[in-house]
């Protein structure tokens, strides 16, 4: 199977049905997945947090960072339940395709595993979805999940 198995975390149900995928992929103990969250900002009066919903712009970076954090303790609840083990959470700000692509080759990942929509999917029906692009740009395989 997999050695590292990436997956982005942003609570919709396509990233959880991409999780569950992930934990079936993986060889429980021998296998490294990563949970990787990027916190979103929508535009200049919200700022999404992934499973918790909108802040405000006035939120500051450390109220951001721990939603994110919350999100991805309970997606890790949730792989270990399925017996995955090696687990490692990454919180990192910037683009997501970007960033997706940034930690997949840094980590050497064999597969990224993706919802195929996201929370912020309205941007994405205009300059083309996160999922897309990364299944094209990615250096390793790409499974798409709906």
């Amino acid at each position: 199977m997999y050695t590292k198995i990436l997956v982005p975390i942003d609570g919709s149900v396509h990233s959880q049905h991409a999780l569950s995928v992930a934990c079936k992929l993986s060889e429980k103990n021998s296998t490294k997945v990563y949970l990787l969250h990027i916190p979103e900002v929508i535009d200049d009066k919200e700022k999404l947090i992934w499973g918790v919903g909108f802040l405000g712009a006035e939120a500051t970076f450390n109220e951001l960072y721990l939603a994110g954090e919350n999100l991805l303790k309970k997606a890790e609840s949730f792989a270990k339940a399925k017996s995955v083990n090696n687990i490692e959470t990454v919180i990192k700000q910037g683009r997501p395709v970007s960033v997706i692509l940034e930690i997949s080759k840094q980590e050497e990942v064999d597969v990224i595993v993706m919802g195929s929509r996201g929370l912020s999917d309205l941007g994405g029906m205009v300059a083309g979805s996160v999922s897309h692009k990364v299944g094209h740009l990615a250096q390793c395989s790409v499974v798409t999940v709906s």
